[in-house]
């Protein structure tokens, strides 16, 4: 009876914080780090937990996450800033646009917003990008619609499931799995989710067929045609940073981080071998990235102008570590007061896959508020706790909290409102079709994609 009890009281005292976390973060103007700890010590100390407990749970849980992840938040948007200031992600597109030729600009834009995110948040990355898919509709006479869901999708994927953008590397920390994996699990599942975006896109353009003015100040909507030519750069490149050193400070410590993944998968040893593992651990990687991208990208730069872009970037990263680290503290008191064991084993009597729960839990709390990385960043400790007593890949799980986090993006997403309004379109009915229906159907395909793949590697 007792254990019935103290189990019913864990519940209840869950069931409480968690309702609380979403009305703060939803109505209130108390921050989303704030809530988390208040949510935190409300879900312990209902839940039969002392305060001292609570306490220590909190520190702990904050600690360890930050420990693990927050020095490459910090490197990886200090990076971003400079990327972002350089003009390396219009060269990136440009060469992309360039290389795939004509009727393939779509694809060109997705691989570029793919890229792209990987250092820039995708809000940015679609501001600096929008003026080439104008262009690119103006030379083709493609639809900014199939265009710019091309560009906006490959952006938000990446952003949400390849680190080491900040949400996926939190949920990395909090689950307890290595980066590398998160980063090649990603990118494999990203793929097929990217390209069911796209042909949707394309579909939609020939629906929505809006082309921007010859002066580029308005919209027009005449009646549909196929596209004339490929888009060739007849404007000068500006400044731009070359092709090789556009690249490089992205695809040096992914490549290392792989690296280092391969190495550790196949147990093999040696000196040389501790070496690549040294440089491929993620904060190696990415500072070297980080080194790449200052000495690359900011060449012409004064040392006083570079330092200030990257101190930009690193008041971005202050709010996204005090989130992720109070995600750490939530997560560690639900495993402290038992409650993560208690609801893991009623999950092992029932008939749902454990895997769906930081998909569905995921997916609840990024239709509430709006934020995917909140709701990736949610989910993850509220599920990591039931997911280490389940026979269940804790890297297939925390991708589950990263793809829930995609589900229809609408007037709550800030990023609804960018990739809309850049685009040009104003009504809300149309608006669903270009974004939220965009995100849902890449939802959906992430969904079907992580059951296959914890059937096979389970």
């Amino acid at each position: 009876m007792e254990a019935s009890v103290s189990g019913s009281q864990m519940i209840i005292g869950l069931s409480i914080g968690i309702i609380c976390l979403i009305f703060m973060i939803m109505k209130t103007k108390i921050h989303a780090f704030l809530a988390l700890i208040i949510a935190a010590s409300m879900t312990g100390l209902i839940g039969g937990m002392s305060a001292d407990q609570v306490m220590q749970s909190i520190s702990k849980g904050f600690g360890g996450t930050l420990g693990s992840i927050g020095i490459i938040i910090g490197f990886g948007v200090m990076m971003g800033q400079i990327f972002e200031v350089s003009g390396a992600a219009e060269r990136m597109a440009k060469t992309f646009v360039k290389k795939l030729g004509k009727n393939n600009e779509e694809l060109a834009l997705a691989l570029t917003g793919f890229i792209v995110s990987i250092p820039i948040f995708c809000d940015s990355g679609f501001v600096i990008l929008s003026p080439l898919v104008k262009a690119i509709s103006k030379k083709t006479k493609k639809s900014v619609v199939s265009l710019g869901i091309a560009l906006a999708l490959g952006l938000v994927i990446t952003h949400s499931l390849v680190p080491p953008t900040p949400g996926p590397v939190g949920v990395a920390g909090i689950f307890g799995v290595s980066v590398g994996s998160i980063l090649l699990w990603g990118i494999v599942l990203a793929i097929p989710m990217t390209i069911a975006g796209m042909l949707y896109g394309k579909w939609l353009g020939k629906r929505i067929y809006q082309l921007p003015t010859e002066d580029g100040q308005g919209w027009i909507r005449p009646n549909y045609q196929e596209s004339i030519s490929s888009f060739l750069d007849d404007e000068e490149d500006k400044n731009l940073p070359s092709t090789f050193m556009a690249f490089a400070p992205i695809l040096v410590p992914v490549l290392l981080i792989l690296s280092n993944t391969v190495i550790t998968a196949l147990k093999i040893e040696g000196d040389f071998v501790s070496v690549v593992k040294f440089l491929g651990s993620p904060i190696i990687a990415v500072g070297i990235g980080l080194l790449v991208a200052i000495y690359g990208l900011t060449g012409k730069e004064l040392r006083k102008d570079t330092l200030e872009k990257m101190e930009d970037g690193i008041k971005s990263a202050g709010i996204i570590i005090l989130v992720t680290g109070g995600g750490g503290a939530l997560g560690m008191v639900l495993r402290d007061s038992g409650a993560g064991d208690y609801i893991a084993n009623l999950i092992a009597q029932s008939s749902i896959p454990a895997i769906l729960l930081p998909f569905v839990v995921a997916s609840l709390v990024r239709l509430i508020q709006g934020s995917g990385t909140v709701a990736m960043i949610t989910a993850a400790p509220i599920t990591a706790p039931m997911i280490a007593t389940l026979d269940v890949n804790p890297v297939f799980a925390a991708l589950a909290a990263c793809i829930g986090s995609l589900v229809f993006s609408y007037f709550n997403d800030s990023y609804y409102w960018v990739v809309n309004r850049m685009l040009g379109i104003k009504e809300a009915k149309e608006q669903i079709r270009v974004w939220s229906m965009t995100t849902t159907i890449a939802w959906a395909v992430g969904l079907i994609e992580l059951l296959i793949v914890n059937m096979i590697f389970h």
